[in-house]
């Protein structure tokens, strides 16, 4: 691979980044596919890499935590014996994500299953880089609790959310394809300490999976742009973090989650992102936020 200068660089990084896909970033900068997909993982682990070191500490007061489904290389459905051996990941992909209601800081997240070790090595991962108590809210899922239970103690105000939903029809009776079913209510469940309970709410996470949906190529649903390696959708997923915190001016608060939690002292620029890579260089091959494979 011919080595890219800064620009050049940030001009690849500035696609991905809008949810273009590889082969679209290709075609609008010039790169070759190899050399996107090489600069992605290496970004992406040194992205991952950095905001482990810095998020820490932190005074999150109200967090919400909730996990988004994506898939890597075909759907679970449809994973022979022979594909899993051939790739690694293959099949469905939950990313974990925690969001700081208050600053809209995302202090951590982790790729892996939706099953009780994903659960517990997210929320300790969560609590490691707390500074103080908060209240934390997830949905209703059973992993959640036994891992906070774990890892919290009696150092938190948990509460689940629990929603109901209708049918998966709608009024003419005609099954819904693609649409969800309609949320007709929402239970508010103390499980620990005393958490408030005009606080006990998920909008602020659920409307961040809607914008990492829209921001990355590998989670719009009903295309051909899912990830065909787990490695790359680790990547994305890391490359995206690092820009939605330090990088993206969120128009409620008119500045990053990053300056807003005082975390930085300013909005960076693209080409500051790129120089987390050049400063540290390639040396982590892949990001570390897997929790286990498919």
């Amino acid at each position: 691979m011919n080595r890219m200068d800064t620009a050049r660089r940030a001009a690849v990084i500035r696609c991905l980044i809008e949810s273009n896909s590889i082969n679209s970033t290709v075609r609008m900068t010039g790169a070759a596919k190899n050399t996107v997909l090489k600069l992605l993982v290496e970004i992406g682990a040194s992205c991952s890499a950095y905001m482990d070191r810095s998020m820490r500490n932190l005074t999150c007061e109200r967090v919400q935590a909730d996990e988004a489904w994506s898939f890597c290389y075909d759907k679970a459905k449809n994973v022979t014996e022979e594909i899993a051996r051939e790739n690694e990941g293959a099949g469905d992909v939950w990313t974990w994500v925690a969001i700081d209601a208050d600053t809209k800081l995302i202090p951590t997240w982790i790729v892996g299953n939706r099953d009780g070790h994903t659960a517990r090595a997210f929320v300790h991962d969560l609590k490691s880089r707390l500074a103080n108590r908060s209240q934390l809210t997830t949905d209703g899922l059973k992993f959640y609790f036994h891992a906070v239970a774990e890892y919290f103690d009696d150092d938190v105000d948990y509460a689940q959310l629990h929603k109901i939903y209708g049918g998966s029809v709608d009024e003419t009776g005609t099954a819904r394809k693609y649409s969800p079913p309609e949320c007709i209510g929402c239970e508010k469940k103390p499980k620990i300490g005393n958490p408030d309970e005009k606080h006990i709410s998920t909008s602020f996470i659920e409307r961040q999976n809607l914008t990492m949906r829209m921001s990355m190529r590998r989670f719009t649903r009903l295309t051909n742009g899912f990830p065909k390696k787990l490695e790359n959708q680790l990547s994305s997923v890391a490359l995206y973090m690092m820009y939605y915190n330090y990088g993206r001016k969120h128009t409620t608060l008119g500045t990053t989650p990053a300056v807003k939690a005082g975390i930085t002292d300013h909005i960076w620029s693209v080409e500051e992102i790129v120089g987390v890579l050049e400063a540290n260089g390639p040396k982590a091959t892949r990001p570390a936020r897997a929790a286990s494979s498919n």
